[in-house]
C-alpha cells in the first residue's frame, strides 16, 4: 500500500512540478508569459482591494510573484512526493492565493466564453485544494508509530 500511496503523490505533485518547470524555463528577464498573463489580473485585484478597503497594496513586480509561485510549486511538490506535510502546506498556500487571482470568472459576464473557461479551471483548482486539505487531514489524523522498548526477557536458571 505504501508504494501505491507514493505513486499517487508523485502523480499529484507532477502537476505542480511540471508547471513550475515550464514557468522556470520561460522565465527570462521579465518573468515570461506567466508574468504577462498575471499582470492585468493582479491589477484588477489590487484596484478591487483598494476600492473596497481603502488600503493600497504595495507595488510588486510581477516577475517576483511568478518566481515565488515557481518556488512554492517546485519545492512544495518535491516535499509532497515524500509525504511531508510542509510540502502540502506550501502547495495549499499557492493554490489559495493563485486560484482566485488567475481564474477570476466572477469578473466576466455569464454569457461570455471566458467565463466558462475560467470557471472550469477555477473548479479544477478547487478540487486540487480539496485534495491537499484531505491529505493534510489524513496525515494529521493517523497515529504516529512509536518505538516500543522490548521488555527484557527474564533469565531462567
Amino acid at each position: 500500500m505504501a508504494f501505491v500511496s507514493f505513486v499517487g503523490r508523485v502523480l499529484f505533485a507532477s502537476v505542480f512540478i511540471l508547471s513550475a518547470y515550464q514557468e522556470f524555463n520561460d522565465f527570462g528577464v521579465d518573468g515570461g508569459p506567466a508574468a504577462k498573463y498575471l499582470r492585468p489580473k493582479f491589477n484588477v485585484l489590487s484596484n478591487h482591494i483598494s476600492s473596497q478597503t481603502g488600503l493600497q497594496l504595495p507595488e510588486v513586480q510581477t516577475k517576483h510573484l511568478v518566481a515565488a509561485a515557481i518556488a512554492l510549486k517546485g519545492f512544495g511538490g518535491l516535499l509532497f512526493i515524500f509525504g511531508n506535510s510542509l510540502g502540502a502546506f506550501l502547495l495549499l498556500l499557492h493554490q489559495a492565493i493563485a486560484t482566485p487571482i488567475l481564474y477570476d470568472f466572477y469578473n466576466y459576464d455569464v454569457e461570455k466564453k471566458e467565463y466558462t473557461q475560467l470557471f472550469l479551471k477555477f473548479t479544477q483548482n478547487l478540487a486540487l485544494l480539496g485534495a491537499l486539505l484531505f491529505f493534510i487531514g489524513m496525515k494529521n489524523s493517523m497515529p504516529r508509530r512509536q518505538l516500543r522498548k522490548k521488555a527484557p526477557k527474564s533469565k531462567t536458571v
